[in-house]
């Protein structure tokens, strides 16, 4: 079984969501998690420190520290806007630039699953901005339909990694499926719109995760949003650490979807 790191980028400024309730969101969040006492208060003061520095990304954090580890992580980046993406083509651009001249892929961060042309418009977007002929795409929150994978091959997407499951890699025309089989927010909300777990509990099911996968599964994806490479989610931050020197330490291999896809063309 190889591993494969994924990146999604959600925020990038506190201004670009003050015109919505972005903002409040976060506020009411650390709030609750710190009455419930699933952060301390230095974790609270640092979240209300990077909203004064109009800062909510990590992703030269992240990409500092994936390229010291080896990881040969895919980022993917919005080119429209909704559910709380909201950052303009301009920064877009700008990080989809830093993250390839760093030697890591870039994809789509897709808002449109349900209608083929919003989907191709986002497809001609990123081609324009990145300069990339041949790219996948992840859906924002996950979001798809019956017809969704179906729209991604008839865009011209190379691979999708939307669909949240345990199963194993498949193709859908020329686009390759890989299922998210491990993501950050699910793992430590538990489907609350507030932390749940412990750090010990998320390594805990982080294991049992990795060795029923190992049964079956030919490449098992994590993800980890940038935002929470951070000490304001300390625990998020700790376990993501943990677990890329727990893989390492083990010999498990890390892979990028683009290397997948070519392994997997050569068996076709």
């Amino acid at each position: 079984m190889k591993i494969i790191v994924s990146h999604d980028v959600d925020l990038i400024t506190a201004w670009e969501n003050s015109k919505n309730l972005g903002i409040v969101k976060l506020i009411a969040r650390s709030s609750t998690e710190l009455a419930l006492g699933k952060i301390d208060l230095a974790q609270y003061i640092l979240r209300f420190e990077e909203l004064l520095k109009n800062k909510l990304h990590n992703l030269g954090e992240l990409m500092e520290f994936d390229k010291q580890s080896n990881i040969p992580s895919t980022f993917f980046i919005g080119v429209n806007h909704g559910l709380g993406l909201n950052y303009s083509l301009k920064n877009a651009e700008c990080w989809i630039k830093q993250i390839i001249a760093r030697g890591f892929d870039v994809g789509v961060h897709g808002i449109e699953f349900n209608n083929l042309e919003g989907i191709k418009k986002e497809y001609d977007t990123f081609q324009k901005l990145s300069g990339l002929k041949k790219f996948g795409i992840r859906m924002h929150y996950l979001r798809n339909c019956e017809n969704t994978l179906e729209f991604l091959n008839e865009a011209g997407y190379l691979f999708d990694s939307t669909i949240f499951n345990s199963g194993n890699v498949s193709r859908v025309g020329n686009l390759w499926e890989f299922p998210l089989h491990l993501m950050d927010s699910s793992l430590f909300n538990q489907n609350s719109r507030w932390q749940k777990l412990t750090l010990q509990q998320a390594k805990d099911i982080t294991l049992k995760r990795l060795e029923e996968a190992t049964k079956t599964v030919t490449y098992f994806t994590i993800l980890l949003h940038d935002r929470y490479f951070s000490d304001s989610f300390k625990a998020w931050k700790q376990w993501y650490i943990w677990t890329i020197e727990y893989l390492r330490k083990n010999n498990f291999e890390f892979v990028s979807y683009r290397k997948a896809v070519d392994e997997l063309q050569i068996d076709l």
